[in-house]
């Protein structure tokens, strides 16, 4: 007998949607068959009388042939794309159906018919079908729940049974894939898809592919369950309450082009409850309406972080939102501001969103643009002083886009004039951490001119504007000049929360140093300038650090250590792709040394180069102009080159494989297949954890990013992560050698339970060998467990006989930390192989 059916799985899941204010039932009931039927045949997936009947309701002083207008416009396929109808019912469903109609004196009028109602969930029919038996072209699908809104069909459950050995949640996914696929219809005004065996538990949108498909680990956005609790309960309590999928549907979800052509994107729980967050901090900074404090729970304390949960009303410090890099930030920002267009407090409020480097404002404004049915308009991003000063001279509305760098006053003066003093003018600012946002001021010691920075010229433009600050990592503590601006977090996801969701992956460490060779005595020397040599300083200070330490660079640009790296990475990078498919980045100091290195790759693997920008195995991105050396000509290119080459790099299949930079594309740049960072260039601090993140991104089977080190980052890496909780530092730069000895353990333990048995076969022999020797290991593994029970004298000792090799399996593939799970596979091993030497048992 089975400990737990589908079944059972499903009786759960009706009762949670019961209790939270769904009507449940089954296709049994209402389908064509069934006692109450609402469906005249199998094919129907609208149940029509109900959404007849919520137009009437949501809109009664439409008159009734509008709204059946309104109602054939809905129904009515207008793409044979499934992605493109979804998208098109998304708009309709969010914003209304535009109707036209005559009045009584006989006046045209429009209007927009209302489909759902957001502000009340009560005011919307809310329906969970079990086992709803489809048909379209013949062929016969029953998906075990479906969920409809006033009607119409928005979200697909596929379960399983956990302890099914071919029950799968991979199998779940591919039979929701197989839906999609034979019965489209029921998926054309789909919200949101599901798969779960009660423990496990994913919800992802139309177009998610399997690692997409994500947890939902909280139902109030502060308490977060652990790992390990049966996660169904908790993400229909979070996902589905009534009132927040009615949020998630309007506010958090978002279409978006990538090189594959439309797909859609659904929020996390991270980003949700961040968001609503920023809102009310957003409205308490404004004075603009007193926060409820259910809804501002704040949890930086948890964290031992200090909040602006306390602030005061008016002071125009939204706070800060800590969302580790490649966990959504940039989305995260485009939903914040969905949520600002929207509220009406803030009266069609302006938003500015800075940055400080024009390929950040690039790729930022790009994801904005991208999000303009949920911003509701399309973005600007401003060329000049000027075009900002006549983009901020308006009444109201605006998503603006710019560089700090323009609010820097013209030469000889230290005021910024005010550009408007209008009190709903939110400014974002992206990476909120830099120094550059400080207050105080600064004397030229040749000029005697006085300056500040930049964060007093923002507060001179804007006097009244509430400032919001998001960071990929976390404040340094000894930082005032970000709280002084923003103020504390509102909102914290780290590193170990995001890999433990499956959002990023862990990054490994390995040092792999060039030597740079250098006289004794200028060791200690060059070693502290390298230490200090960054580009996370203000420009003013880059350009006195790189005329300070050219000597280093050609140090390190060195013709022989050059030759060297090359000859090191592409052995590893060859390797490397053999093991796992993917691509790189190199990180040089200089873009001489880029050039330089990159001749030196290519003299090893001629058929790597292409003159061609559309060709190639591997590629330069930087910038330049025509005074620069006719060596670096070939490299240099405008935005169109680096846009061409960027889609290369985040296309999986193209055949770039290796890029190398200076400064481009460390922050902001994301490539998902990208597993590998030759770092040959002098980092620290928010610099480095940016640029390490660019392997932290979820891509198929993609276990980790490896950090390869040819100049020395070990120690700047451990002062970054000190600001880091200890469950981040183990995420982040784990050292090769400790991950390796980890495997060679779980190999020993392993080596042990086949004591005995000559595998080498299935390693090195033919496919018909390695089935062979497959079949032969298995009939060996049961023998020894027969054998092992016999000398059991008890019915539970022999039962836990039969299952010590299954146990010492599960023990290495599932327990996290080395110690715990080396004592449970090791005692599993010796008790079940009893004829091994004790020194040989006692290794692992």
């Amino acid at each position: 007998m089975t400990f737990i059916s589908e079944a059972d799985i499903e009786g759960l899941l009706l009762d949670q949607l019961a209790d939270l204010g769904y009507q449940c039932t089954s296709d049994a009931v209402i389908g064509p068959e069934g006692h109450a039927s609402e469906r005249e045949a199998f094919s129907d997936v609208l149940l029509l009388d109900r959404v007849r009947a919520a137009i009437a309701r949501l809109n009664p002083a439409i008159p009734a042939e509008a709204q059946e207008d309104a109602l054939k416009q809905f129904v009515a396929t207008v793409s044979p794309s499934l992605i493109e109808e979804n998208r098109r019912l998304h708009r309709l469903l969010v914003e209304g159906v535009p109707v036209e109609f005559y009045t009584a004196d006989g006046t045209l009028r429009g209007d927009t018919v209302r489909l759902v109602d957001f502000n009340d969930p009560d005011g919307n029919d809310s329906l969970a079908v079990a086992q709803l038996t489809v048909v379209e072209n013949g062929i016969n699908r029953r998906p075990d729940v479906v969920l409809f809104l006033n009607g119409l069909p928005v979200a697909v459950f596929e379960l399983k049974n956990p302890g099914g050995e071919q029950a799968t949640m991979a199998g779940a996914f591919n039979q929701l894939q197989t839906y999609k696929a034979q019965i489209p219809s029921l998926f054309r005004t789909n919200a949101a898809l599901v798969i779960s065996d009660g423990l496990t538990a994913r919800i992802g949108s139309l177009t998610a592919n399997l690692e997409r498909f994500m947890p939902w680990r909280t139902t109030d956005g502060r308490t977060i369950a652990p790992k390990g609790e049966a996660e169904q309960r908790v993400l229909v309590a979070g996902a589905f309450e009534r009132a927040r999928f009615l949020a998630l549907l309007r506010d958090f979800t978002v279409f978006s082009h990538s090189g594959n052509g439309l797909f859609k994107i659904l929020a996390g729980y991270h980003q949700f409850h961040a968001v609503r967050r920023a809102l009310h901090s957003t409205l308490r900074a404004l004075a603009m309406r007193e926060a409820r404090p259910e809804t501002l729970r704040e949890d930086p304390e948890d964290y031992g972080l200090a909040s602006v949960r306390d602030y005061r009303p008016g002071d125009r410090r939204v706070g800060v939102i800590w969302h580790t890099q490649g966990s959504g930030k940039s989305l995260l920002m485009a939903f914040y501001a969905g949520q600002l267009v929207r509220c009406p407090e803030l009266a069609n409020p302006t938003i500015l969103v800075i940055t400080d480097r024009n390929d950040l404002d690039d790729q930022l404004f790009a994801t904005f643009a991208l999000c303009a049915d949920l911003i509701r308009q399309t973005p600007i991003q401003v060329e000049s002083r000027e075009d900002l000063r006549a983009q901020l001279n308006r009444a109201s509305g605006g998503v603006i886009f710019t560089t700090l760098q323009k609010f820097a006053p013209p030469a000889g003066e230290s005021a910024y004039p005010v550009l408007t003093d209008r009190r709903n003018v939110i400014v974002i600012v992206d990476e909120a951490h830099r120094s550059q946002y400080g207050f105080k001021a600064k004397v030229d010691s040749k000029t005697g001119e006085i300056s500040y920075g930049f964060a007093k010229y923002l507060r001179d433009a804007l006097p009244n504007a509430a400032f919001v600050g998001f960071t990929g990592t976390p404040i340094d503590s000894a930082d005032v000049n970000t709280r002084q601006v923003f103020g504390d977090y509102i909102d914290v996801y780290d590193i170990s929360r995001a890999v433990e969701d499956g959002a990023t992956v862990p990054i490994y460490y390995e040092s792999r140093l060039a030597r740079i060779e250098l006289p004794e005595a200028a060791k200690p020397t060059i070693d502290d300038e390298i230490a200090e040599l960054t580009e996370d300083e203000a420009q003013s200070e880059q350009e006195r650090i790189k005329r300070q330490w050219s000597t280093i660079e050609a140090l390190v640009g060195a013709k022989e250590r050059l030759a060297m790296v090359a000859e090191d990475l592409v052995r590893h990078f060859e390797d490397r792709v053999a093991a796992l498919e993917g691509k790189a980045m190199v990180v040089c100091m200089s873009r001489r040394i880029c050039v330089a290195l990159y001749d030196a790759i290519v003299a090893l693997r001629p058929d790597w180069h292409s003159d061609d920008d559309a060709a190639g195995r591997i590629k330069i991105v930087m910038t330049g102009s025509a005074a620069d050396p006719q060596e670096w000509q070939p490299h240099i290119g405008a935005k169109a080159r680096r846009d061409l080459l960027a889609k290369r790099a985040k296309d999986p299949s193209d055949p770039l494989q290796l890029v190398i930079v200076r400064d481009m594309w460390l922050t902001g740049f994301d490539a998902p297949s990208m597993h590998t960072l030759y770092v040959d260039k002098p980092m620290r601090g928010h610099g480095l954890m940016q640029a390490i993140a660019r392997v932290n991104r979820v891509f198929r089977d993609k276990p980790a990013g490896l950090v390869v080190d040819y100049i020395g980052i070990a120690q700047n890496l451990k002062r970054a992560l000190a600001e880091y909780s200890a469950a981040d530092q183990r995420q982040t730069g784990v050292d090769e050698a400790e991950a390796v000895a980890a495997l060679q353990e779980a190999f020993e333990v392993v080596d042990a339970m086949f004591h005995g048995f000559d595998y080498q076969q299935g390693l090195t022999g033919t496919a018909q060998a390695r089935l062979a020797i497959m079949a032969e290991a298995i009939e060996w593994i049961l023998a020894r467990q027969q054998e092992a029970a016999a000398r059991e004298k008890t019915p539970e000792a022999q039962k836990r006989a039969h299952r010590r090799f299954q146990d010492a399996t599960l023990a290495l593939s599932i327990c996290p930390k080395r110690s715990r799970w080396r004592r449970r596979a090791t005692m599993h091993a010796r008790s079940a192989r009893p004829w091994a030497s004790s020194r040989r048992c006692a290794r692992p």
